[in-house]
């Protein structure tokens, strides 16, 4: 009777909700169309375990501004450049906020992160405190060296491989994770072969799906407490973990740096005044913001580099071209640095048609609407979820020739797509979102996938284990805030450069 009580009360409570919320939400503005809600659930039954894929085959039929309803929440899917670009240029600032979410709350310290910050001084603060000291030009030139140390390390330790088979994800994940502690710490935080190393990663990937769950307590408030998919039950625990690793290498930055005041590095700099003006953050924010670093500044590349790495295997002629380039360009006596990229024009095709093809979020996060307002002649109600299908919008065949296609001579000098860009002013591709809400890290993740993308396809070639051939290897999606390959890609690297130029760094 005890737990029989309660539960009968949430019901009748969300289901007089639900009348009143229908009641209220009769609007006399014409919304965009979408596919009839379900009792309570509302749309949700139609997501299914790939939401881009699902969202995709339903705007085929309702159109490129979709109105769904997840629970009582109001809905606005975008799979149109066109419209995408209507609501970045004119709409921008209605839509900067992020809608409650139980990942946040749970996960990113209860919305003191900058990803899930509400838009105001205090997301302004912390996005002017990344840009200043990580991703500004300045940052970027004062810490090359070190991206390329770490990239050379990982050409070693594929070389010291030998004929064993190679999890490349892995592998890249102790490249990018090191290359961002050192700014961030000052030191690595992972040996090549440290298991913690593997641990983080899984982490890292369970941190992406739960971040991307839909779940049902966000949609119907009444229902949160019971957790029902026990999504939060999972998020609270990963937490904790998370919590434990940042306290952990905090206290061994505390304990490295005691007795040496000269040391700078970004925790030492957030400790102390940030900006000049007295600002500074709570140890809740700082470790919320190396949260979102350690997180959305590494994951987001690994997974675009496997992926790329994966095309070329099932595309060589595309490779061969790509290693010919870096041989004229380069030569083969060192290995390529991020001052050669500008030079590199299939490495720069291949990397935005790897973005295209691959995007590091299937959906961009999601935003809301401060104010009602009008999109495409229809009524957008306060307080919608904006949902925008990037997947989908770089595979509009309306955009896109043969978009299923991997083709990156498309954005070669005479390709249909030679002049787009992926910083967010052509909407057609958008990896990094676009906006104000766009990754702030975009400048960094940028460098890094091209640089590491560069440098496997001149230091190695590549072959897959198993003797497995190209044309069968498994290009399956596995949904979450990052778009990962369902199967890790397991190969066999080939050096194909002088020994001594890997020793180099």
């Amino acid at each position: 009777m005890d737990i029989i009580t309660p539960l009968l009360y949430t019901l009748f409570t969300a289901l007089v909700f639900l009348v009143l919320h229908s009641l209220h939400s009769r609007h006399s503005k014409r919304l965009p169309p979408g596919p009839a809600p379900w009792p309570i659930v509302g749309n949700l039954p139609h997501l299914s375990t790939l939401p881009h894929h699902s969202l995709t085959a339903l705007a085929k039929k309702y159109g490129p501004l979709m109105h769904l309803r997840f629970g009582f929440v109001d809905v606005v899917v975008v799979t149109s450049a066109s419209v995408a670009a209507q609501i970045i240029k004119v709409h921008d600032v209605n839509f900067a906020s992020r809608p409650p979410n139980s990942g946040a709350k749970h996960m990113a310290y209860n919305y003191h992160d900058l990803v899930f910050a509400p838009y105001g001084p205090r997301w302004r603060m912390l996005r002017k405190i990344c840009v200043l000291n990580l991703f500004s030009a300045k940052a970027l030139a004062n810490f090359r060296h070190v991206r390329q140390e770490e990239v050379a390390k990982l050409t070693r330790a594929l070389v010291g491989a030998g004929q064993s088979t190679v999890r490349l994800g892995q592998l890249i994940n102790v490249c990018t994770t090191n290359a961002l502690a050192r700014v961030l710490l000052g030191r690595r935080v992972f040996d090549d072969s440290d298991p913690k190393a593997n641990e983080f990663k899984e982490m890292v990937i369970e941190l992406m799906v739960l971040g991307a769950e839909f779940n049902i307590g966000d949609f119907i408030p009444a229902l949160d407490w019971l957790d029902l998919q026990g999504i939060t039950k999972k998020m609270k625990k990963l937490h904790d973990r998370f919590d434990s690793f940042i306290n952990v290498i905090f206290e061994e930055h505390k304990s490295a740096n005691r007795g040496e005041p000269h040391h700078v590095d970004l925790l030492t700099t957030l400790k102390n005044d940030v900006d000049g003006e007295g600002s500074k953050l709570s140890d809740i924010e700082i470790k919320a913001l190396y949260l979102n670093l350690f997180t959305a500044g590494t994951d987001p590349t690994n997974s675009t580099v496997e992926w790329a790495i994966a095309e070329l295997i099932r595309h060589p002629q595309i490779l061969k071209q790509a290693q010919k380039e870096l041989d004229i360009v380069v030569g083969q006596n060192r290995l390529v640095t991020e001052l050669d990229l500008g030079q590199l024009t299939i490495i720069q095709a291949i990397t935005k048609e790897t973005f295209r093809l691959h995007p590091p979020s299937a959906i961009a996060l999601p935003r809301i609407a401060s104010e009602s307002c009008e999109v495409d002649k229809y009524y957008i109600p306060k307080g919608s979820m904006l949902l925008f299908n990037l997947w989908a919008i770089a595979r509009d065949p309306k955009l896109w020739t043969d978009p299923l296609e991997f083709k990156p001579t498309r954005f070669l000098p005479g390709g249909e797509k030679s002049n787009v860009d992926i910083r967010g002013n052509d909407f057609e591709v958008m990896p990094f979102g676009a906006g104000r809400r766009m990754c702030v890290g975009m400048s960094l993740g940028l460098r890094m996938t091209q640089l590491l993308i560069a440098t496997l396809v001149q230091s190695f070639d590549w072959e897959l284990a198993n003797g497995l051939e190209p044309e069968k290897l498994n290009m399956d999606e596995s949904y979450g805030l990052t778009l990962q390959k369902a199967e890790p890609l397991m190969v066999h690297p080939k050096p194909r450069l002088a020994p001594h130029v890997y020793q180099c760094v």
